[in-house]
């Protein structure tokens, strides 16, 4: 019988283990699954060459964290209520030399993480929390219905040389916010379940250097006979060592070992391990925002949670930088909907389908405010939008209705996707240029 966790081995890392075969030699999983062929193409195997190729961390939630009441481009107006607690009180911050204001939490990002920060204001145009789904595949304007993270995913699988193009859900704790990928529906594997799956002794990570050295023994005949000089030269700059496989080894060890929970710190170590392993180009995760806070006195809830929620970001940034990837990892927000933000609202928030704000950190981006919000009726919505600028402008080229479509193509556009590609996988735009580095 097929255990559960020798499903999951198989699942992460694909039939034979290719990925784990990867990570243990260097070698591209590409190459492993048929050297033969490779060898005897004549030329020398080569990964995608998109430079603009990022791993990214999706976070989303499908219900309706108050995001939007505590970012930028919602303290001008006077009348928007935000939590009073002192920990969240209004504070001057800089994103890529713009001044603005938020809640004091999103100030304690370090300045160079803010200047590559974009707040996005966006309409879903949906109240219902099981819409999720729906929210992730840009409300109905992708190309077979395919989710946003999906499509970055399969975009960005080719260009990074993982072990598989759909993206892995983390952190999902509702089947609203569980991902699909060509149609199907994905499995979900919490922090726990992954590190029981990998550390356990006899283990995929306790056998690596065996594993590395079984590899390379059964490519060593083929690789001798069948390899160019060229092609032999490139094997040889790619093969991790013994040394570098113990190391390797240990540090994803520690790593996995450290996790106790399935919370979001555990979601994010897990999350940066999987990217260390080259898995797949997109995890998705669950950072606690405020949640579905209807019935919240003070917005207790609200603010506990955004503090604890942009000390997660911080964290994710820092332990980036320590392994090296600040510059290859983009962070992405998307939820099903935002909150109501207007007069009233001091003992809990209703559903907003006319605003809703995510949060892109990364390379890719300029830091900035990227459109805003306007009384709509007795609450708030999203603006129209410059997509030359990212500006809320009246006479913007991106209305409101688009914005969540338009952001789907400017997260293509991030990674490097042809906007070719784009168009023909998200049938609305435009990208909007003024958000991108």
């Amino acid at each position: 019988m097929i255990t559960r966790r020798q499903g999951l081995k198989t699942t992460l890392f694909g039939a034979g283990l290719v990925g784990l075969r990867a990570l243990a030699t260097g070698l591209p999983p590409s190459f492993l699954l048929n050297p033969s062929r490779a060898f005897a193409g004549g030329a020398v195997p080569v990964c995608g060459s998109n430079a603009k190729a990022q791993y990214i961390i999706f976070n989303t939630s499908g219900q309706g964290d108050p995001i939007n009441a505590s970012v930028p481009g919602t303290y001008e107006d006077a009348n928007i209520v935000h939590s009073t607690d002192m920990s969240m009180m209004a504070t001057p911050l800089t994103l890529n030399g713009q001044s603005t204001m938020a809640a004091a939490p999103w100030a304690t990002l370090p300045q160079n993480v803010l200047d590559r920060t974009c707040f996005w204001h966006l309409m879903t145009n949906t109240p219902v929390h099981p819409e999720e789904p729906n929210v992730l595949k840009l409300m109905g304007v992708t190309a077979a219905g395919e989710m946003l993270p999906s499509l970055l995913a399969r975009e960005l699988a080719p260009c990074l040389g993982t072990i598989q193009s759909q993206p892995i859900c983390l952190g999902a704790t509702t089947p609203s916010e569980g991902l699909s990928y060509g149609g199907a529906p994905l499995p979900i594997v919490p922090a726990l379940a992954l590190k029981a799956t990998l550390t356990s002794a006899p283990g995929a990570l306790t056998n690596l250097q065996a594993l590395r050295d079984q590899t390379m023994n059964q490519l060593y005949d083929l690789y001798r006979n069948g390899a160019s000089p060229a092609q032999q030269a490139f094997v040889d700059g790619l093969v991790t060592s013994q040394q570098q496989v113990r190391s390797i080894n240990q540090s994803l060890l520690d790593a996995l070992g450290s996790i106790a929970d399935n919370t979001a710190a555990s979601q994010i170590l897990a999350a940066i391990t999987l990217i260390q392993m080259k898995v797949s180009p997109v995890i998705s995760v669950h950072i606690p925002f405020g949640g579905d806070n209807h019935r919240d006195v003070g917005l207790a809830t609200e603010t506990s949670q955004t503090v604890s929620g942009v000390a997660t970001i911080v964290s994710l940034m820092q332990q980036l930088a320590t392994a090296g990837l600040a510059d290859q990892v983009t962070l992405m927000s998307l939820n099903v909907f935002g909150r109501t933000i207007g007069p009233g609202n001091t003992d809990g928030r209703q559903h907003n389908p006319n605003h809703q704000v995510s949060f892109t950190i990364g390379k890719p981006f300029k830091g900035g405010i990227i459109g805003g919000v306007a009384p709509v009726g007795n609450d708030y919505g999203a603006l129209a939008i410059d997509s030359k600028t990212g500006a809320a402008s009246t006479s913007g080229d991106v209305s409101a209705l688009h914005s969540l479509a338009a952001f789907g193509q400017t997260m293509l556009a991030a990674v490097g996707v042809a906007p070719a590609e784009i168009s023909s996988e998200v049938n609305v735009g435009p990208v909007i240029s003024g958000a991108l580095a």
